[in-house]
Order: C-alpha cells, then sequence, then structure tokens
C-alpha cells in the first residue's frame, strides 16, 4: 500500500513539473513571437520611412525644376544654395545626436524636412543630366541598393567587421571630393565616382545588417524602437542617394 501511495505521490510530482516545463515552452514561444512580430513591424517601418522620405525628395525636386521662380531663388546666390547644404548637414548631425530627446513626431518632421531641403538641392540634376539618364541610373540603383540590403539582411556572415574600413574609406572619398574641387580633374572625378559606388554598395549591405541587429530584441512598438528605426531609414536613405549621385555622374558622363 505505501508502495502504492509512493507511486502516485510521484507520478503528481511528475506531472505538475510536466506541466510547470510546458508553461515556460510556451511563455517562452510567446515571447520569441513578440519579438519577431515587433521586429517584423518595425523593419517594415525602416524601409517604409526610406521610400516615403526618397518619394518626397523626388517630388520636390521635379517640382523645383519646373519652376523657375524657384530655381532663381536656389541658384541665383551661392550664399542661398549653400545655407541650403549647411541646413541639410545640420538636420542629419541634430537628428541623429539629439534623437534620445526628441519625440518620435519631432524626429519624423526633421527627417521629412531634411527629405525636402535635399530635394531642393537635388533639383539641379534636371538641368544636368537628361531625363532618361536621370530615370535610367535611378532603376540602376535601385536594383543594386535592393539586392544588398537584401543581403545584409539576409546573409549570416558577420559585417561588423566592414564598419571601420567602410569608415575610413568614406573620410578618403570626402577628402578626394574637395581636392578634385580645385583640380576639376575628369579622369580623376570618374575614380573618385566608382570608388564612392563602392563604398555606399558596401555602407548598404553594412547599415541593413546593423539595423535588423539592433531591432531584432525589440520588444514592442515603443516609442524609443521606432526612433531606432527612424534613424535606420535615415541611414538607408543617404546609402541610397549618395550611390544614386555617384552612379549619375558615371552615366551622365558625357
Amino acid at each position: 500500500m505505501n508502495n502504492l501511495d509512493n507511486y502516485n505521490r510521484e507520478e503528481k510530482d511528475f506531472n505538475s513539473f510536466s506541466d510547470a516545463n510546458n508553461s515556460v515552452e510556451q511563455l517562452t514561444d510567446t515571447y520569441q513571437n513578440q519579438l519577431a512580430a515587433a521586429s517584423k513591424t518595425l523593419m517594415t517601418k525602416v524601409y517604409g520611412w526610406m521610400c516615403g522620405a526618397l518619394a518626397i525628395t523626388a517630388l520636390t525636386a521635379l517640382y523645383c525644376a519646373n519652376s523657375v521662380s524657384i530655381m532663381n531663388f536656389i541658384f541665383s546666390s551661392k550664399i542661398t544654395f549653400w545655407g541650403l547644404l549647411i541646413l541639410e548637414f545640420g538636420l542629419v548631425v541634430g537628428v541623429t545626436a539629439m534623437i534620445e530627446k526628441l519625440s518620435l513626431r519631432t524626429a519624423t518632421l526633421l527627417f521629412v524636412l531634411y527629405s525636402i531641403v535635399n530635394g531642393l538641392t537635388l533639383s539641379v540634376i534636371f538641368f544636368a543630366y537628361s531625363i532618361s539618364t536621370i530615370a535610367t541610373t535611378f532603376f540602376i540603383t535601385a536594383g543594386m541598393f535592393g539586392g544588398m540590403a537584401l543581403y545584409g539582411t539576409l546573409t549570416k556572415k558577420d559585417l561588423s567587421s566592414w564598419g571601420g574600413f567602410l569608415f575610413m574609406a568614406l573620410i578618403g572619398l570626402i577628402l578626394a571630393s574637395i581636392v578634385n574641387i580645385f583640380l576639376q580633374n575628369s579622369r580623376f572625378d570618374l575614380i573618385v565616382s566608382v570608388i564612392g559606388v563602392f563604398i555606399f554598395v558596401g555602407l548598404t549591405a553594412f547599415d541593413a545588417q546593423k539595423i535588423k541587429s539592433m531591432l531584432a530584441n525589440a520588444e514592442d512598438l515603443s516609442e524609443g524602437n521606432q526612433k531606432i528605426a527612424l534613424l535606420g531609414s535615415l541611414s538607408l536613405y543617404l546609402d541610397f542617394i549618395n550611390m544614386f549621385l555617384y552612379l549619375l555622374r558615371i552615366f551622365g558622363r558625357k
């Protein structure tokens, strides 16, 4: 009889342990599903914001290119044009540096403002290049960007080691571009443009993987996580724009 009681007690203990283990597994699965859902939504926001910003820039540039008064305002004075460039730089630095203190709404509005200002300065391309060249370059850029972003998102290879090299290469690219302002050497400009394309191709993959990694452990759609996604979209937006401009300088050469 005692043996039977002991057996029943052990069976109850085993069942209790099994139920507890199943509960833990269910909680773990629920948490993992929550992480996956939040991460997927945030990644969708990243590319949604980026595409929206690109559309704003393109429409602004096209509208300005067809407005004589706006073009006169932008390009009749070097002070105005350089003022817009400085404003662009200030907006990027400001949003990046102050993102923790800014509300999501304010950061988003600043991103939209940057997209508009960038469209104002980029409107000049419609006078420097033909519509067919711009369109062809855009689709080539979209294909290259999409391929590298997909690679960065899906690859299991750790691309973090690319960061230091790409940053130093970017600094070198900026310095080379400044030097060529004074040299005005077309061959050197072509070399710089080709190198620029490779740098931003690499940065696209690097940034895509970095953004995915940063959002992988996002538990919810809190304002903090959405601001991280917004910064990610700004990085990818800059990668796309710069890749497009360097490709345009290559394909638009006479």
